[in-house]
């Protein structure tokens, strides 16, 4: 099991954000990770990467505790979050040396190339962060969730602010590394997840509503929307 969720629980004061989620995700599988917003999703996420401690349960990557080792496991997770944090005044091949050097990658250079070329970032590589549009900006972001190979990603929005063509792009980037790795995929378009996931995590005010394939949610000919608003409409 790549990512491993038992009783995931998170509050804000009297909210509860996250509500006793319990799932897992195996090597090789994309998973949408759905919900309306403030349905706790991006907190999820921060849990699992380690970036927030959880009240209650646990999350493991890879077999890792993340609460008890957070460094071990956060060198197994590529992780892209929803607002995407990236240095502005740094040149993009600057930012993805910094990012590969954090990672201990000892052919740093073949590294960044590589990923430039996956992730399209080669006619914008020479300018700086600030001046590129937010679609690149994401790229720079998916860029560096994938620059140390990791085993497990979690991306929250990773298709935010792309053009039609781009989203084409990186979904096929996405699908491409799903072959191997294990994906947790947060979006609120609905198409996206549909033309990229296998399997698609529901949450609602904190608790899970559905964990099941796409052909099983869709069955009887119902739409991905359709079941997402009979299920969080409340």
């Amino acid at each position: 099991m790549s990512i491993e969720v038992s009783g995931l629980g998170k509050n804000y004061g009297t909210q509860k954000a996250v509500d006793q989620l319990s799932f897992v995700l195996n090597k090789g599988e994309i998973v949408g990770f759905l919900g309306p917003n403030g349905a706790g999703k991006s907190t999820t996420m921060k849990m699992i990467t380690g970036y927030l401690s959880p009240d209650a349960g646990l999350a493991k990557v890879c077999g890792i505790d993340v609460s008890l080792d957070p460094i071990a496991a956060k060198r197994k997770i590529g992780y892209l979050p929803e607002a995407n944090p990236l240095y502005h005044e740094m040149y993009v091949r600057e930012y993805l040396d910094f990012i590969a050097g954090v990672h201990g990658i000892a052919d740093k250079k073949k590294a960044i190339e590589s990923v430039i070329q996956l992730t399209g970032l080669s006619p914008e590589s020479t300018k700086k962060i600030g001046q590129l549009s937010k679609g690149y900006k994401q790229r720079v972001g998916l860029a560096a969730a994938l620059i140390h190979d990791p085993e497990v990603l979690v991306l929250d929005e990773p298709t935010s602010g792309l053009d039609p063509n781009q989203i084409v792009e990186i979904r096929n980037v996405i699908k491409a590394q799903g072959s191997n790795k294990t994906v947790l995929f947060s979006s609120h378009i609905l198409q996206e997840v549909t033309a990229i996931c296998d399997r698609v995590i529901i949450i609602h005010k904190g608790k899970m509503v559905a964990n099941d394939t796409l052909a099983n949610l869709q069955s009887g000919g119902q739409s991905l929307e359709n079941v997402f608003r009979s299920l969080t409409n409340q």
